[in-house]
């Protein structure tokens, strides 16, 4: 392994899940310009619609999730109340909008919520949106929790696809993360999902965990394999701890270092490839009748704050405490803390904590940013044509790209109007975000200033 692979892999550097980064949302975005965007919607734009249940039944030592732990099913019934409440409010800013093509549930554990909770949102979506003849509808799951009878309510409730969070199967590294979850936990999961008509599943596994090891990555992987699961998720673990104190509960003497985090992400990449599975972007690989494959085949594949994703709804909604969503007009986010989420809700008031309105600049960098986080390539002359923006406004970026240039891991080659087309080559695969953040205007001033910390890049 070289130094310049070392090197690059140990910078930080944004995960590039929106463009500009959440660090950069500010308060000077208000309730009332979040309801001008909403009611400016008109049919045409399609819906995507995002809840956030920020509770766990406990805290697992990586998360780097907003949520927290409860043993009582009371604040579930209650944060249900309100969301539901939130929804409605939400949908009366929206009497134009178009059809919901894509719903994620995340958190946290969505699927904690009673099943007459589950079934009363889900009423309230219906109710209060029209939905697409070919709507995704997804679900991020805890495989401890999962059983025949909440397989039977979600599919009962219109969820047509679920993604397990199985990380690794090796019994040390699940002691090290404090989530212990057998094989045939996982398995009988998955058969309870799929008995109940769920047969569109995800896995997510990690690279980086404590106790990891090339052999236990092929192990976890093996198990995987057995379970078929049409797409697999494979992060690289954030470790972050001035962010997320409990990351302080594992050892770090036993986190793999950089070289080691490169070899596992290396031959999980080998190995399901191998298996059949289509790499996509960064770190996802799906069987290659999979949509996701699919719409990567077709240059539809998107990124959002869920990662790759099929969604093809123009317009985001987030619903839920610190849930984020993305209007053409630009970022909110809603406000964190349950407490005061809930208080704005009943006094009638969006619950708006901070955002950002995207500049012109912005949306051609974001354009930018996420065709190189999906296709590992770029026509920058088309995209700037896009905004009528000259490409001369990123010849800083470029100057940034040289490096990346000189070591083999992107190609520039002519495009139109000059050497705009920028390719990650196979090599430079495993830094996409690095190339992706030649073009962040915001990131110098951001390390500069300590207003964000990033995860490595590999």
């Amino acid at each position: 392994m070289s130094k310049i692979d070392l090197s690059y892999a140990m910078r930080t550097v944004p995960r590039y899940t929106s463009y500009p980064t959440a660090p950069h949302f500010h308060d000077g975005l208000t309730a009332d310009t979040y309801a001008q965007w909403l009611e400016s919607l008109g049919a045409d734009d399609s819906l995507s619609l995002y809840l956030h249940v920020p509770y766990c039944r406990e805290i697992c030592h990586y998360c780097g999730c907003h949520t927290k732990a409860t043993r009582k099913d009371a604040p579930l019934v209650a944060y249900a109340k309100t969301l539901r409440e939130e929804i409605d409010l939400v949908a009366g800013h929206l009497s134009k909008a178009g059809p919901v093509r894509h719903i994620h549930w995340g958190g946290g554990t969505p699927s904690l919520l009673p099943a007459s909770e589950l079934r009363a949102i889900a009423e309230e979506l219906k109710s209060r949106f029209r939905f697409s003849d070919a709507i995704e509808h997804a679900i991020e799951l805890d495989p401890r929790n999962v059983t025949a009878e909440l397989a039977r309510t979600l599919a009962e409730i219109g969820i047509n696809r679920a993604s397990l969070g199985v990380q690794d199967f090796d019994l040390t590294v699940q002691k090290a993360i404090g989530r212990v979850q057998p094989f045939e936990l996982v398995a009988k999961a998955v058969a309870d999902l799929r008995t109940a008509g769920l047969t569109e599943l995800n896995f997510d596994l990690m690279y980086g965990l404590p106790e990891q090891t090339s052999q236990t990555i092929l192990d976890t992987i093996s198990k995987t394999l057995e379970l078929n699961p049409g797409r697999i998720a494979l992060f690289g673990y954030a470790h972050v701890p001035w962010m997320r104190k409990h990351q302080t509960l594992m050892d770090e003497s036993r986190l793999p270092n950089a070289a080691e985090r490169l070899e596992m992400a290396d031959l999980a990449r080998t190995t399901l490839q191998q298996a059949g599975y289509i790499p996509i972007g960064l770190d996802h690989f799906a069987r290659p009748d999979d949509s996701m494959a699919i719409h990567l085949a077709n240059g539809t594949l998107r990124r959002n704050f869920q990662g790759y994703t099929t969604d093809q709804g123009e317009q985001l909604i987030g619903f839920g405490v610190s849930s984020i969503g993305r209007l053409t007009q630009g970022y909110v986010q809603n406000l964190p803390d349950v407490g005061n989420w809930k208080r704005q809700i009943e006094a009638g008031n969006l619950p708006v904590s901070k955002g950002l309105a995207l500049s012109t600049d912005d949306l051609v960098r974001g354009r930018i940013i996420e065709q190189l986080m999906t296709e590992y390539r770029c026509d920058v002359a088309a995209a700037c044509a896009a905004h009528d923006v000259c490409t001369s406004t990123l010849s800083g970026s470029f100057d940034t790209l040289s490096e990346l240039v000189e070591n083999g891991l992107v190609e520039l080659s002519p495009s139109g109007s000059g050497d705009f087309l920028v390719t990650i080559t196979e090599a430079g695969t495993p830094y996409v975000r690095l190339a992706a953040a030649a073009f962040d205007a915001y990131l110098q001033d951001s390390l500069s200033s300590g207003k964000a910390r990033h995860s490595t890049a590999v």
